[in-house]
């Protein structure tokens, strides 16, 4: 699977993304962040997922590509430790509304009402404040 366009939308946030089997997506920053493929993010393992607070405004300042299988963004929160590769982004594509219906369940689960652990300066009570990065030297 490989794209045949990808555009960086900011002012709507959004990246779009058409690839050679005529699929075609428009994926939220948001969801791009929360969903990232980095240790900070996923951990090192199954049930290591941190939840990600406070990304409904985060923004896109860069896209560099990685050889010819994936793009690393860099979020205006400074994260860019994530590489999506193309079958990565058609999964987030193909998968969009069950993983933000997900992100909306664990979001509830750790107890913000509706959808306000998506505003900036969310934080789960009673949690220490991350430190950057997931504490392992990589």
């Amino acid at each position: 699977m490989n794209p045949t366009a990808l555009t960086v939308h900011q002012k709507s946030r959004v990246l779009d993304i058409a690839f050679d089997d005529g699929s075609a997506f428009s994926l939220p920053f948001e969801l791009l962040r929360v969903y990232s493929p980095s240790a900070e993010v996923r951990g090192h393992g199954q049930g290591q997922e941190v939840l990600q607070l406070g990304k409904r405004e985060v923004g896109i300042t860069g896209v560099e590509p990685v050889g010819n299988y994936a793009i690393q963004p860099t979020f205006s929160d400074g994260h860019n430790t994530g590489l999506f590769s193309w079958d990565y982004l058609y999964k987030l594509g193909k998968e969009q509304a069950a993983l933000w219906n997900d992100y909306m369940g664990r979001l509830q689960a750790a107890g913000f009402e509706g959808d306000s652990g998506r505003d900036s300066g969310a934080v789960i009570e009673g949690a220490a404040t991350a430190a950057k990065g997931c504490g392992h030297k990589h």
